[in-house]
């Protein structure tokens, strides 16, 4: 039998390496924007033509490589960053395996054009599929110019697997910020399709965040810092009233990189404790300087995971720190009294020269016993005047309080004399016959033949709206209520990236909405059934609920949109429905596929019958 076992070439082995570094555009752009980093840049533009498919362009005013180190560049396992094993845990570099440009170098066209400060010529490479076509120098700006074109050309399978361009195009930017975050000193800037994303100047973090984010976020920073022997921590939290319902605002950076950890960011949420409502996540940009013999970054090959040798202790510095940063900025209460300011700002120091030293006056003359019986006949005098003054203001109906008292309790507990619904049955009788009663702004009771029955107001109207906007995705006959003034949204990047593709999805629904400039849309109208929100908040909580029902239910892009709208345009609980409001909303309900299911998995209707009431009172 002939031996099977081979060694595979280059250009395979490379193919084989570039999947487990190159997934999609993104993680290109992040080697390529790393590299310029390592290469000691202040200026970085990067350039996309259709979300990084067609190029990825990065130019840099980094040190540039020579003739040698250029061609080097694109050998797998070749590395300016280290020379031994023991340097692994001396890193302070971004890239430090040597399989980055080895890996984009053979699933791309590859164009490479880099200057030293002190050569007069530079080198420009020309390399596809691994295979190098042409080497020369050049005229070259100082720095390096890299352009990757095509990417997975010649691995077709993976070139369809990526998704569209909006959804590619918040990958790379998610990949931008982090790395735009993480490095404030440098000036960055991002064009799409000749459209600038980005413009962000060197400034300080703070600047930085509100750049990237929009100008709201300059009042939701509260600063952390914290110097450890162990850590040295520092950045910003957001306050607890800014918390969003998905995941996206979180970051951490270990000696400046990015990282995933889900043990650190609970010990941010635990910061936060009994400040955050229910499923809602804070912002909070957090650096962590740490000596690199204590971490192990060479755990994933995309280098976000991190092991520590003193993990809890980082753990309870960060939790103190975020805590006590939250306190120190009247965040959360304190009961520290030498700390309360809310009296030191009344009282203003002043120079000693200007201090008078207080005086007291008095009457040599004055007698305490002459005045007695004077003194005596006033305290009469008042107590007689103090008792009228008792008797007159009493009213003269007072009893009367008490029957308003027991007509406002038997207004609050009067039943809407109206229809029955059979629920066994599922038949549901007319509204005329019907008697609700609507229960703490949160149920609608209503009387059937064997008891009662429960509907919750607010998972009854989610379930109505959900199935309706469904069918409007489907017949594309969603109706439109027009705004008198279109009101213009900014969004974040990757929230505009996502709108945009939502945006015949939700024109079908009935959403009036247009582009007007970068990141910012004008809403025009929006759906009829949901003419009593706002169209800001609206847009906002339905590009939320969309995220959060994708990171966790993994739904129909359709589906996800109609249950994303139906909850936030659902009424709330706590709002009170007129007895007309209350049969529309019954009559809705039963009309449903499944009126029984709320969005949640959870029933919507509870029913109670005559028997069971029965056990329960009596003996």
């Amino acid at each position: 039998m002939p031996d099977i076992i081979q060694l595979l070439p280059d250009s395979v082995a490379n193919q084989i390496a570039a999947g487990e570094v190159v997934q999609r555009p993104a993680s290109a752009v992040k080697e390529l924007v790393e590299n310029a980093i390592d290469a000691g840049a202040d200026k970085i533009q990067l350039i996309l033509k259709d979300a990084g498919k067609s190029l990825i362009q990065v130019i840099d005013n980094g040190c540039g490589m020579s003739l040698t180190d250029a061609r080097m560049s694109f050998e797998r396992h070749a590395t300016s960053k280290i020379r031994k094993a023991e340097d692994l845990f001396a890193i302070r570099t971004m890239g430090f395996r040597g399989e980055a440009m080895a890996s984009i170098a053979a699933i791309a066209h590859v164009e490479l054009k880099t200057r030293r400060h002190e050569d007069e010529l530079g080198t420009c490479i020309i390399i596809e599929g691994s295979e190098v076509l042409s080497q020369q120098a050049c005229s070259a700006n100082t720095g390096t110019a890299i352009s990757v074109k095509n990417l997975f050309y010649n691995t077709p399978a993976r070139r369809n697997f990526l998704k569209g361009n909006p959804v590619e195009m918040r990958h790379i930017v998610d990949e931008f910020q982090r790395v735009a975050l993480a490095n404030p000193n440098i000036f960055f800037t991002m064009h799409h399709d000749g459209q600038e994303v980005y413009h962000l100047p060197a400034t300080a973090l703070k600047q930085r965040i509100v750049h990237l984010f929009g100008n709201t976020y300059n009042q939701r920073l509260v600063p952390v810092e914290e110097d450890t022997s162990i850590i040295r921590l520092h950045g910003y939290v957001g306050k607890p009233e800014f918390a969003r319902k998905t995941r996206g605002e979180q970051f951490f950076f270990v000696n400046n990189r990015f990282i995933r950890d889900a043990y650190l960011n609970h010990a941010v949420l635990t910061a936060f404790e009994e400040l955050l409502p229910d499923e809602s996540y804070p912002l909070y940009v957090l650096f962590i300087e740490i000596d690199p013999s204590k971490i192990d970054i060479n755990v994933h090959p995309t280098k976000t995971e991190i092991k520590y040798q003193d993990e809890r202790s980082i753990y309870a510095i960060i939790r103190s720190a975020v805590k006590r940063a939250l306190g120190k900025y009247n965040i959360t209460p304190t009961l520290d009294f030498d700390q309360e300011n809310s009296i030191g700002h009344l009282i203003t120091s002043k120079p000693l020269e200007q201090i008078v030293q207080p005086t007291i006056a008095f009457n040599p003359d004055f007698n305490p016993f002459a005045a007695e019986v004077k003194k005596a006949d006033r305290e009469i005098s008042f107590r007689q005047n103090a008792g009228e003054h008792q008797r007159t203001a009493i009213p003269q109906n007072w009893d009367t309080l008490y029957e308003i008292s027991k007509r406002e309790e038997q207004a609050q507990q009067e039943m809407h004399t109206e229809s029955t619904i059979s629920v066994q049955e599922q038949e549901v009788s007319k509204s005329s016959e019907r008697q609700l009663f609507q229960i703490h702004g949160r149920y609608i009771l209503s009387q059937i033949k064997s008891g009662f029955m429960l509907i919750s107001q607010q998972s009854a109207h989610e379930r109505i709206l959900y199935e309706r906007f469904l069918q409007q995705l489907d017949n594309h006959s969603g109706t439109s209520q027009q705004s008198l003034f279109p009101q213009s949204v900014t969004l974040q990047s990757s929230d505009f990236e996502l709108l945009k593709e939502l945006l015949p999805d939700i024109r079908a629904l009935g959403f009036d909405i247009r582009e007007f400039g970068k990141n910012t849309v004008v809403v025009e109208g929006i759906p009829a059934d949901l003419s009593n929100v706002a169209e800001h908040t609206l847009l906002e909580h339905l590009l939320e609920g969309f995220k959060n029902n994708l990171a966790i239910l993994k739904l129909d892009k359709r589906d996800n949109l109609a249950r994303s709208l139906a909850r936030n345009g659902a009424i709330k609980t706590g709002t009170k429905l007129s007895l007309e409001e209350m049969n529309l909303l019954i009559d809705q309900l039963f009309a449903c596929q499944m009126p029984n299911l709320a969005l949640n998995g959870k029933p919507v209707i509870s029913t109670f019958t005559l028997n069971e009431l029965a056990e329960r009172f009596e003996k």
